[in-house]
């Protein structure tokens, strides 16, 4: 590793990516290009260059990615319906992926000897970033500083920055690390370490607080074709202008707030708080559409590897062969999965309230409860005996 002359490190201008430019030049002695993907950052991309020449970068990319984000990552979560845990949507997993491919994209046009990244070594995003760094040139060299530093703490890193006159996003008094993109903002650390305190309001930054949403309901129509979300209220948008409207709209009616003590890969629990409003409601509604599109036994052939496809997400195996097997599933089993879907936004619920589709298997000519002539209950008597008929034995058996 001593023979590096050129590093490309991932820079997102937080306390970490901040002092890693002076740390690289001070213990490598080499060259240092930076490299922000633009994955929804919004006004934390402000001064992001300047600040990175400052402190002694010789070149910065700040590439957008957004649509990219959008369409082939935050939309096939959404078609997969992939949650970790029961609970968390992996905003952050999910980018990580697609910002180290652009990293070694970078650091390949750079002729670079390395990459660095800011990911601690407790962490996940350590793994999701070399992973992808591996499955596209698996001879790349890795500088991982919090696995070589002698700093302990952030407040060490607040030490170090005020040190060398370096601007860091955050203080001693409020130490919680943040990162935020197109799908959501996290926070983890600081107060948030212990499980039992409840986050400061002033803390959120996406979403109003339920109680202070307004008093009345709002109304949204989403159209799907084929699994994808193509329109808010009938107007068309692309897969990053959609996303950003409804966390807007979902944001300012308490939309989205998920507060998580999640099983991270290493090995130990971490509590994470989360802002994702737009991805709550197009989850919500997804899965409302899917109920009168999609066949039965797919729908629980699918829903039986959610937990598999989401701890490959949240675990950071994006590029990887079964999950281009299970791709292939999520994107088969997405078609026809087209209509509209209303829901009702209200103090932080989201509630379908309407779903229609061009090709629906729900027949309310089957369903009701009214007279009908296309089911005879009859014939499900004779259902009941042959599903039966094993227990029927079993029961005589043990008599």
């Amino acid at each position: 590793m001593k023979d590096i002359k050129k590093v490309v490190l991932a820079y997102s201008g937080g306390l970490d990516t901040s002092i890693l430019v002076k740390w690289l030049k001070e213990e490598y002695n080499c060259e240092v290009i930076a490299y922000a993907a633009d994955v929804g950052q919004e006004e934390e991309l402000t001064g992001l260059r300047e600040k990175a020449i400052k402190t002694g970068a010789s070149k910065v990319y700040i590439e957008d990615l957004k649509e990219e984000f959008a369409r082939d990552f935050i939309f096939l979560a959404l078609k997969a319906n992939a949650i970790y845990e029961g609970t968390y949507l992996m905003g952050t997993s999910i980018a990580r992926p697609l910002i180290a491919k652009r990293h070694i994209e970078i650091a390949r046009e750079e002729k670079a000897d390395a990459v660095c990244h800011g990911a601690t070594g407790k962490g996940n995003d350590q793994v999701r970033f070399e992973l992808t760094f591996y499955a596209f040139e698996p001879n790349i060299k890795i500088i991982a500083p919090w696995r070589e530093w002698s700093f302990s703490s952030r407040e060490d890193l607040i030490d170090y920055a005020i040190k060398h006159d370096i601007d860091v996003p955050v203080t001693k008094a409020k130490p919680y690390s943040m990162d935020r993109n197109l799908m959501h903002i996290s926070y983890e650390g600081g107060i948030l370490e212990d499980p039992w305190n409840e986050p400061n309001e002033d803390m959120f930054l996406t979403t109003v607080s339920p109680e202070k949403a307004p008093d009345k309901p709002l109304y949204v129509e989403i159209d799907f074709e084929d699994g994808i979300p193509i329109k808010v209220d009938g107007k068309e948008m692309s897969p990053y202008t959609l996303v950003a409207l409804l966390n807007k709209i979902g944001g300012a009616n308490g939309i989205g707030r998920v507060d998580v003590v999640e099983n991270r890969f290493v090995g130990m629990k971490s509590r994470g708080v989360y802002e994702t409003p737009g991805c709550t409601i197009l989850h919500v509604a997804h899965r409302a559409m899917e109920s009168i599109t999609m066949d039965r036994e797919v729908m629980h052939l699918r829903d039986g590897l959610i937990p598999k496809i989401s701890e490959l997400m949240y675990y950071g195996f994006w590029f990887t062969p079964e999950m281009e097997v299970l791709k292939a599933l999520i994107d088969q089993s997405q078609k026809g999965i087209t209509g509209t879907v209303r829901v009702k936004l209200y103090k932080g619920n989201c509630i379908v309230v309407g779903r229609k589709a061009p090709k629906s298997y729900y027949r309310q000519d089957f369903a009701t409860f009214d007279k009908d002539a296309v089911y005879d209950q009859k014939d499900a008597g004779g259902f009941i005996k042959l599903n039966a008929l094993r227990l029927r034995i079993r029961a005589q058996i043990n008599k």
